[in-house]
């Protein structure tokens, strides 16, 4: 299934999710189910809107985005962190009235029966979906895939809480796990926040795939060819690495041409996806940045 089918189908869990989590808080009155619905209902707005992303990423470039837009799915991670810091504020709210005024919680064990249905249905998708986002590189995917993970554990925690409640009558633990609940999804929220602002600032690409470059240009080096200023990013699902390759100024341009597109040829084998940009040069100039008009 491709990356858009996938979020597609956690809109659908998430619908269904709502509804069976909602109905758990309806018949319960627990504040910490309530606050696991709420989640939920960020788990669809998150999915909406990451759907909408990788439908504007796929775009081929145009003469206004020359290099595509496939920055666009750091929105969609984005966009889900902060609607988990709404979501957080509201639980940790509700869970302050309750705090107050205590209420009894009825029907616990369907609430707890309804929520455990739910969560299951969250935590299979969110296994297959890390696989294809690992496979696609899709950050709007890994990041939905993250939250509904949480889902799982906040779930857990409620269940948990619920049956301690139910067991010794502490009516203040319901409300407690809401906050620990609200917490727990505002470090997910701060993470994807993160996450979103550094790809956008063009984070460089991981060690390993960094490694894999590098094994690739000590392949092709040799006493009259080296490289240098080597840089990478990412941009959504694309990789990008530029770099300087010198060589002997006697070469001809033909020549060298030919050994600049089998090093290209050769990364972009190493790491698919590879966007290689290669600036030839002889072996006695160097290239300078940071030239203080550039700073200006």
């Amino acid at each position: 299934m491709s990356v858009s089918t996938y979020l597609k189908l956690s809109i659908a869990v998430a619908l269904a999710t709502i509804a069976l989590k909602a109905g758990a808080w309806w018949f319960t009155d627990s504040v910490s189910l309530l606050s696991d619905a709420l989640e939920s209902l960020v788990n669809l707005a998150g999915a909406m809107f990451a759907l909408l992303m990788v439908t504007v990423a796929r775009r081929p470039a145009d003469d206004d985005h020359p290099y595509g837009h496939h920055k666009a799915e750091y929105f969609s991670s984005g966009f889900e962190g902060v609607l988990i810091f709404a979501a957080a504020l509201g639980i940790i709210w509700a869970a302050a009235h309750r705090f107050l005024e205590p209420q009894p919680i009825d029907a616990i064990g369907l609430g707890i029966a309804l929520s455990v249905v739910g969560s299951a249905m969250n935590g299979a998708l969110a296994w297959a979906m890390f696989r294809k986002a690992r496979e696609h590189r899709s950050m709007a995917l890994e990041a939905d895939a993250r939250h509904l993970i949480t889902d799982v554990w906040t779930s857990a925690g409620v269940v948990v809480a619920l049956v301690a409640v139910q067991w010794t009558g502490w009516l203040w633990l319901d409300p407690a796990m809401a906050i620990l609940v609200a917490l727990n999804i505002l470090r997910e929220g701060t993470s994807l926040v993160r996450r979103s602002a550094d790809g956008l600032m063009d984070q460089a690409l991981e060690p390993e795939v960094l490694h894999d470059i590098e094994g690739v240009l000590e392949s092709f080096r040799h006493h009259t060819i080296r490289f240098d200023h080597v840089s990478t990013r990412r941009a959504g699902q694309r990789r990008f690495v530029d770099l300087h390759m010198h060589m002997p100024a006697s070469w001809t341009l033909g020549r060298a041409a030919a050994l600049r597109t089998s090093v290209e040829q050769a990364l972009m084998s190493a790491v698919p996806g590879l966007r290689a940009t290669i600036q030839l040069l002889p072996s006695d100039v160097e290239a300078h940045f940071d030239d203080e008009r550039d700073l200006l």
